[in-house]
C-alpha cells in the first residue's frame, strides 16, 4: 500500500439508528479499528440513550437529501441499523447508496420465533390486528409504540394498558386506558406481574426481535396470554448481518 495513502485519515462511517445494535456498533468502531463515526437518530424520543462519537438528529430530507450528505460528508460506508420497523429509512438508505456508490450494510436483528406453548396470532398492519383484538380481548397491552396507537382507540369494550417510552402526546382518545412509561430491557417476573396484577389477556406487540423486550413473550407463554404480533415489512435486497462483530468485520472489508 503506498504510504501516503496507508496515511491519510479514514473517511466517517455513517450509522442510521438508534438502536441498541447502532450504539454497540458505535462503540465497536471507535474503539479498536477507529472509525470515525457519524450516528443519526430519528429524534422521536425525547432523551434518546446517545452512541459514542458524532450523533446527528432527525431526517434527512428523503432519498436525494441522505445521498447530499453521504456525498458531503465524504462517507465510506453506511451501516443501516435502525429498528426493524423503520423499513422507510432502510429503502431510502438502498437507493441512496446505489446512487452515491458507497458501501451499505443492514445490521438486523433476528426475529423471535413462534416456540412450543406460544399462542400468537400474526398480522401484516395494525388495523388488523385492532379487528382480531375486537373480537376476543377484554384487557390487553398495547406495547406497539406512542405513534401507532389510533386503530386501536376507537374499540370502546376493551380496557388498554399503553406502554411507551415516553408518554403519547397527543393521546388519541381512547374510552378506557392506562398508560405506563418504561423503557427496556424487562425483566420475565416483572412482565408477569405485569400481566397478573392488570388481567391481561392479549399482548399487542411488533416482531422486533432482540432481548431487550423478549421477556414479555415468555411471560404470555407461561400464563396463556395471546399475542398479535405484527410481522416485519419488506426491507431491500442488501447485505445484511446479525451482530456487531460480523458488521465490524463487514467494514474493515469494505472501507479504506
Amino acid at each position: 500500500m503506498d504510504d501516503a495513502l496507508a496515511d491519510a485519515p479514514r473517511r466517517p462511517v455513517l450509522i442510521l439508528g438508534g438502536s441498541a445494535e447502532a450504539r454497540s456498533l458505535a462503540a465497536a468502531a471507535a474503539g479498536r479499528d477507529g472509525w470515525p463515526v457519524i450516528s443519526s437518530l430519528a429524534g422521536r424520543v425525547g432523551q434518546p440513550h446517545l452512541p459514542v462519537g458524532d450523533v446527528r438528529i432527525g431526517g434527512f430530507g428523503g432519498v436525494d437529501g441522505l445521498a447530499a450528505y453521504v456525498r458531503d460528508r465524504r462517507i465510506s460506508a453506511l451501516v443501516d441499523a435502525t429498528h426493524p420497523f423503520a423499513a422507510g429509512m432502510g429503502w431510502n438508505a438502498a437507493r441512496a447508496c446505489a446512487v452515491t456508490g458507497v458501501p451499505l450494510l443492514r445490521l438486523d436483528r433476528p426475529a423471535w420465533t413462534r416456540g412450543d406453548g406460544d399462542r400468537w396470532i400474526e398480522v401484516d398492519d395494525w388495523p388488523q390486528a385492532a379487528a382480531i383484538v375486537a373480537s376476543r380481548s377484554r384487557r390487553v397491552l398495547l406495547a406497539i409504540g406512542r405513534q401507532e396507537l389510533a386503530p386501536f382507540a376507537g374499540l370502546d369494550r376493551v380496557w388498554f394498558l399503553i406502554r411507551a417510552v415516553e408518554p403519547p402526546d397527543p393521546l388519541p382518545a381512547f374510552r378506557r386506558a392506562g398508560i405506563v412509561s418504561a423503557r427496556g430491557p424487562f425483566a420475565l417476573e416483572d412482565e408477569r406481574a405485569l400481566l397478573c396484577s392488570h388481567r391481561i389477556d392479549t399482548i399487542v406487540c411488533k416482531n422486533s426481535g432482540g432481548a431487550a423486550a423478549a421477556a414479555k413473550l415468555a411471560a404470555a407463554r407461561e400464563l396463556g396470554v395471546t399475542v398479535v404480533m405484527r410481522r416485519r415489512p419488506p426491507r431491500p435486497a442488501v447485505p445484511a448481518v446479525a451482530s456487531v462483530g460480523e458488521a465490524v468485520a463487514w467494514l474493515r472489508e469494505n472501507t479504506l
